[in-house]
């Protein structure tokens, strides 16, 4: 069985990143992706049960789409970014965390457990 959990920091605030929609898809070929799942950070930063029960993730390419304009406007702080795509491959079965370390100038991003 395969999931995927996401969290979000703001390395700027030294806190999690509430309230940033988070959107997972599936490559369909070149230039097309479809979704399967949508959701905002809470408190910790993270959304509970992202990915419904009802979908099943198999092996191939998959992003995630970080909205992060809305955090930054409501925290009056500009930002070189107004959204972070973030693309990785799904090989084998397992849980792939993946996590969002935010500032308004850069980020950064790895599998983790």
């Amino acid at each position: 069985m395969t999931t995927i959990s996401t969290h979000v920091l703001d390395t700027a605030r030294g806190m999690p990143a509430r309230g940033i929609r988070v959107t997972l898809q599936r490559s369909a070929g070149p230039d097309a992706w479809g979704d399967l799942a949508m959701g905002s950070t809470n408190a910790d930063g993270r959304i509970p049960d992202f990915v419904p029960k009802e979908v099943t993730l198999t092996e191939g390419i998959y992003r995630m789409r970080f909205d992060v304009s809305a955090y930054f406007s409501e925290h009056k702080t500009k930002s070189f970014y107004p959204y972070i795509e973030v693309v990785f491959e799904l090989a084998a079965d397992g849980h792939y965390h993946v996590p969002l370390l935010l500032s308004p100038w850069g980020y950064s991003t790895y599998r983790g457990s």
